[in-house]
C-alpha cells in the first residue's frame, strides 16, 4: 500500500480489522508513514517504496504547470510515477509468499498485479475516487461515443509512461509481455476494486459499476492523538472554531498562510482551529481566537466546528462532509480539484485553488460557507454519508469472500 497517509489509514483500518477477526496480516507502507501503522496495532508492518511526503514536494507534483518543456515534464513524470518500482516488486513478492490475498491501494496497483498474477493470488484494491471509465466524475455531461475515447486516451498515455518499468517487472517475475495495457490486464484478471468513497459524490456511479466496483463509503482509524484533551478544553471555553489543515500538502510560506488565517479570521470574528500537519511550524501558545495543533481526531473535532477548510483529499474530504459543518477545499494537486468539484455541485460549500488564496478571497470564501444555505445544505448531505464502520464491515466481508476462493 504506497500513498500518504490519506491512502494509508483506510488500509490500516482494512488491517487492524482482519487482524481482530483472526487473519495474519503483512502490510507494508512507505517508510515515512510506517510509524503511523505500527500505531494502529498492526503486527507486521515493512517499509515500501519511496517516501511519499519526498514524492509530494517533487516539482513534477505541484508545481508541473510551470514546466515549459514538454520533455522535461515527460521524463519527470515517468520518474515521478515508477520511482521505486523494482524494489516494491521485491518487497510484495518476498510479503505475498503464501498468502491468500493481495490488497493494493489505487497507486502502484500496477506492482501488485504482476506480482498477484506470478504467484496466482486473487487481486483487490482501494480506490479513493473514480479512476475507471465513468462520466460521473467530468464537470460536464459528455456523449457515451466521447466519454470511451477520452478515457482511453488517458489511459494509453498513463500506460506509455509506466511500461518500461512494468515491462521489466514481468520480465524478472518470469511473466510473459503483456500485449494489453495494464489497466486492462487488472481488469481482465478480475481485481476486486473497491471504491472506498460515498455514492452521494457521483450519483449514478453505482449502478453504472454494480458488483463489479462496490462503492462502500470511506474508512477511517478514527484515532486519537495527543493535541485531543487540549483542543477539547479550548474549543468548549467559547464559540465553536472553523477548522483548517492540509494534511500531507507541502505549502508555500506556511507561516504566512497561518498569519493570513488568523487574521482573516478575526477581521471575521472567528476563532480558527489550525492543524499544522506537515508543515513543522512550532507550536504556539494558544490565544482566545486561535489554536494550531498538529493533528486532532477529526471524527470528534469536526462536527463541533462552525466551518471546515482543507485541500480536498478524499478521506479529509469524506470526514468534513460526514460531520455536517460546511466545506472550504483549497485545492493543491492530485485528485483534490475532483473532491473540490463535488464540494460545489452538493452545494455543501465551495473551492478554489490554494495558490490563488488571498485576503480576500478567503474573507469571501468564508463568508460564503458560513452562510445560511450551506449550513443547511451541509447536515442534509452529512446525514446521506455511509458510517465508516459499516464501510469497514461491506469492505472486509467482500476481502474474506476472494480469499475464500484461493483457500
Amino acid at each position: 500500500m504506497h500513498g500518504t497517509r490519506g491512502d494509508i489509514e483506510p488500509a490500516a483500518a482494512v488491517a487492524r480489522e482482519l487482524q481482530r477477526r483472526g487473519h495474519e496480516i503483512n502490510m507494508a507502507v512507505p517508510p515515512n508513514l510506517v510509524g503511523f501503522a505500527e500505531s494502529a496495532g498492526l503486527s507486521s508492518v515493512d517499509s515500501y517504496g519511496p517516501d511519499s511526503q519526498q514524492q509530494l514536494e517533487a516539482e513534477i507534483f505541484h508545481d508541473w504547470f510551470k514546466l515549459r518543456n514538454p520533455i522535461k515534464v515527460l521524463r519527470q513524470a515517468r520518474e515521478y510515477l515508477t520511482n521505486g518500482w523494482a524494489e516494491m516488486s521485491e518487497t510484495l513478492t518476498r510479503l505475498a509468499v503464501g498468502s491468500d490475498l493481495i490488497l493494493s491501494g489505487t497507486t502502484y496497483q500496477e506492482v501488485a498485479g504482476n506480482v498477484a498474477e506470478a504467484q496466482g493470488v486473487p487481486l483487490a484494491a482501494l480506490h479513493y475516487f473514480p479512476v475507471r471509465a465513468n462520466n460521473h466524475m467530468l464537470p460536464v455531461q459528455l456523449p457515451p461515443s466521447l466519454i470511451e475515447p477520452l478515457w482511453s486516451v488517458a489511459e494509453w498515455s498513463h500506460w506509455r509512461l509506466l511500461k518500461p518499468a512494468y515491462d521489466e517487472q514481468r520480465q524478472t517475475l518470469g511473466l510473459p509481455e503483456s500485449k494489453i495495457r495494464a489497466v486492462r490486464r487488472l481488469v481482465a484478471y478480475g481485481a476486486l476494486e473497491i471504491q472506498a468513497y460515498d455514492k452521494v459524490f457521483f450519483p449514478g456511479l453505482e449502478e453504472q459499476w454494480g458488483w463489479k466496483r462496490p462503492l462502500v463509503g470511506a474508512m477511517t482509524l478514527e484515532s486519537a492523538t495527543h493535541s485531543d484533551a487540549s483542543v477539547r478544553s479550548w474549543i468548549g471555553a467559547d464559540r465553536p472554531p472553523i477548522y483548517f489543515g492540509f494534511g500531507s500538502m507541502p505549502v508555500d510560506k506556511p507561516a504566512e498562510t497561518i498569519a493570513l488565517i488568523i487574521n482573516t479570521c478575526r477581521e471575521l470574528g472567528e476563532r480558527a482551529l489550525i492543524c499544522s500537519g506537515v508543515l513543522r511550524l512550532e507550536g504556539r501558545t494558544p490565544t482566545k481566537d486561535a489554536m494550531m495543533v498538529p493533528s486532532v481526531n477529526h471524527a470528534e473535532f469536526l462536527p463541533r466546528c462552525r466551518a471546515i477548510v482543507h485541500h480536498g483529499g478524499a478521506g479529509t474530504t469524506a470526514a468534513s462532509v460526514r460531520s455536517g459543518v460546511p466545506t472550504l477545499v483549497l485545492w493543491v494537486g492530485a485528485d483534490q480539484p475532483v473532491w473540490a468539484t463535488q464540494i460545489k455541485r452538493l452545494g455543501v460549500g465551495t473551492s478554489r485553488r490554494f495558490s490563488t488564496m488571498t485576503r480576500e478571497t478567503l474573507h469571501d470564501d468564508l463568508r460564503t460557507v458560513l452562510g445560511s444555505r450551506c449550513a443547511a445544505r451541509a447536515r442534509e448531505v452529512g446525514n446521506q454519508m455511509t458510517p465508516p464502520t459499516q464501510s469497514l464491515t461491506t469492505t472486509v466481508a467482500l476481502l474474506e469472500r476472494l480469499a475464500a476462493k484461493r483457500a
